[in-house]
């Protein structure tokens, strides 16, 4: 008997390992739901990416994911999301709900800030996109100024899996230098793999700095969507979550483990559309 649609997953996807940021915290918040998690580790990252390559690979795993069976779908790439969500979101009206990670947090920084200056550290496909200054001028009712900052380092840098070293650590300040400057109070993290190193950022940010990530935010904003839609699953069981990449299983598992915090039994492999290399000159993130 086929699954009921309260019965079938929420979908999550990502450019790699990064969105199991986003998947923990809903595990956490919502461990009656079942998941399924898609890392598109094999044309990892999708930070210095075309507009274009964006929106093809996000409908293809989009697909992907309605080919296996979801309730509703997070794109937890913030590349992603910035270039693709209008467009698949009028495209899989009536068919499922989407959502996103930049408005939800956005909605979060512009309750959080005091002085209405609010920082960005994000990918540069995100930051050239425009997407947080227009959802954070929405969500503060245009009181709210963005001070947004492009980091192509970052994130390749946390996807390796590497020990938080010194090279991290320098990373982390040239980013977060112009948001000292600008005398920011929050600063949104603008891209999923950043979570890990939150400690370095609060660090050089300042305590009194309030931190935004997408992983609480999004928790909340599937709640709400699956109750608002009555496709939440019974709080009496526990769920379970599954795992597809489209590049090295095993590798994904292992690095994934760190990420997500919580055990990786397998990882099934998915053939995607080969994409062309990401331009040298520039540097990528995710």
């Amino acid at each position: 008997m086929p699954p009921t649609s309260t019965e079938l997953p929420v979908a999550v996807f990502d450019s790699g390992v990064g969105g199991l940021t986003v998947l923990h915290e809903c595990l956490v918040s919502l461990p009656h739901e079942d998941y399924l998690y898609l890392g598109d580790t094999a044309r990892f990252p999708y930070g210095d990416r075309s507009p274009r390559e964006l929106l093809a690979f996000a409908r293809e795993l989009a697909g992907i994911l309605l080919d296996e069976g979801t309730k509703l779908l997070v794109v937890a790439c913030n590349s992603a999301t910035a270039a693709a969500l209008p467009a698949l979101r009028e495209e899989l009206e009536g068919r499922v709900p989407l959502i996103g990670v930049v408005r939800p947090e956005s909605r979060l920084a512009a309750a959080a800030t005091r002085s209405g200056r609010v920082g960005l550290i994000a990918t540069p496909a995100t930051v050239a996109s425009g997407a947080y200054e227009r959802a954070l001028a929405d969500a503060s009712g245009g009181r709210a100024e963005l001070h947004a900052v492009a980091s192509a380092e970052l994130a390749p840098m946390i996807q390796n899996g590497g020990e938080v070293d010194e090279r991290t650590v320098e990373c982390v300040e040239r980013a977060c230098a112009p948001l000292r400057g600008a005398r920011v109070d929050t600063v949104i993290l603008g891209c999923t793999h950043y979570p890990l190193v939150r400690p370095v950022l609060q660090r050089t940010l300042g305590r009194e700095v309030e931190i935004v990530s997408s992983g609480e935010a999004i928790a909340a904003e599937v709640e709400r969507e699956l109750d608002a839609a009555g496709l939440s699953a019974p709080t009496d069981r526990r769920g379970d979550y599954r795992f597809l990449a489209s590049g090295d299983p095993e590798a994904f598992r292992r690095l994934g483990t760190r990420f997500l915090q919580l055990p990786i039994a397998g990882v099934r492999h998915v053939e995607v559309v080969p994409a062309g290399p990401v331009p040298a000159a520039t540097g990528a993130a995710a």
